[in-house]
């Protein structure tokens, strides 16, 4: 069976959350291939679709091809150009890969992480204004991505939540699958190294993730009024529109890192206070999962997926920044804080990028079989 990942959404210099999501799957993938896992079926063959050979230096080294960029206006032939190299399944990270494979000689994964972007339709700056356009109208109803989710073989998404939301709206008739997010393999410590780590840990607080509108950092940055002896971190690159937004409700202390190496994250998680983030609406959350497998503590707002993904968390009100800045000072008592590492390092270790790797081998060999039940 030859599977094709569509690598396309990878991230030049650094990843976002599609971009590490996908290059996550291929390392944990090549490191099936490279270990001859007796789960992989014996004729697999694994490759990658770039656009750009500048993408290779955040994948693994793996057999690539190089299609049409996904923004580009060759992308209703995506799957024509993908035909010349005769995949037997192919698995897209997002879910508009050609318009919905027109054209096709494959079986056909999609990916939708979130409905995000039904509540919240601003498109992120970096697309190209046509496609922030579309983006936009693509919003507006359901009836698109039930066209996009209903021209694939299968669905994939990154968690129970999501999936609730695609039945619930009812997105899409085909088989759905659960292929979640999960802790990065550096960064996950043993109990004794995060116990231990907790003497150490300073009143830093940090941030990670993008800062839309629906992230809410705002409610963080209020938060901080409440707490003139701790620092917030917020590491993630911001755009100067937005950070000139955010200034006002900054105090003396608030640092904008503007982005900063994963080496440099994995030293924040080892060090932090806490993780926060008081998002309005998630897919999965994985710096939440990448914090709890460090062995620091997360505040979260109280919302679905969370509760989901970071049962044992500690939770504050979406919009309430004395919330957050009560649950924060909690954890600096040794036996809360003791609680919080434990119950976190549990919370992570239901998810691994093996486990999520395994899955989509395995559906891609379901539909490869033609099984009708993917």
């Amino acid at each position: 069976m030859k599977l094709i990942i569509d690598a396309r959404y990878t991230r030049i210099g650094f990843h976002d959350g599609i971009s590490r999501y996908t290059a996550s799957l291929l390392t944990a993938l090549h490191e099936l291939i490279e270990s001859q896992d007796s789960h992989l079926p014996r004729d697999f063959q694994l490759v990658m679709a770039i656009h750009d050979l500048r993408q290779l230096e955040m994948l693994p080294p793996l057999p690539y091809i190089t299609i049409c960029s996904p923004t580009s206006a060759l992308e209703p032939l995506a799957a024509l150009q993908l035909n010349r190299h005769n995949p037997d399944v192919v698995f897209s990270p997002m879910q508009t890969l050609g318009l919905g494979g027109l054209g096709r000689k494959f079986k056909l994964i999609l990916t939708l992480h979130d409905l995000i972007y039904y509540s919240y339709p601003t498109p992120p700056s970096f697309l190209p204004l046509p496609v922030r356009l579309g983006w936009r109208v693509f919003h507006s109803t359901y009836a698109p991505q039930q066209y996009l989710l209903n021209s694939a073989d299968a669905v994939a998404t990154v968690s129970a939540t999501t999936a609730d939301l695609i039945r619930q709206h009812s997105l899409t008739h085909r088989c759905l699958v659960e292929i979640p997010n999960a802790p990065q393999p550096g960064s996950i410590v043993t109990e004794a190294q995060a116990l231990a780590a907790l003497s150490t840990r300073t009143k830093d607080l940090i941030y990670m993730g993008s800062f839309m509108p629906y992230k809410n950092v705002e409610t963080l940055l209020r938060a901080m009024k409440f707490l003139p002896d701790y620092r917030l971190h917020l590491l993630s690159k911001i755009s100067p529109h937005r950070k000139a937004e955010l200034l006002p409700l900054a105090g003396s202390n608030v640092t904008f890192h503007n982005g900063v190496s994963d080496e440099e994250y994995r030293n924040w998680l080892g060090r932090a206070h806490a993780l926060l983030t008081a998002s309005k609406e998630e897919g999965y959350g994985l710096p939440v999962a990448e914090a709890q497998a460090a062995g620091c503590p997360v505040v979260l707002s109280d919302i679905p997926i969370f509760r989901e993904i970071a049962p044992n968390a500690h939770f504050a009100s979406t919009h309430n920044a004395w919330e957050f800045a009560q649950a924060i000072r909690g954890l600096s008592a040794p036996a809360v804080a003791q609680q919080a590492v434990r119950a976190g390092l549990k919370d992570s270790q239901r998810y691994s990028w093996q486990a999520s790797a395994l899955t989509l081998v395995e559906t891609a060999m379901k539909l490869y079989q033609g099984q009708a039940e993917a």
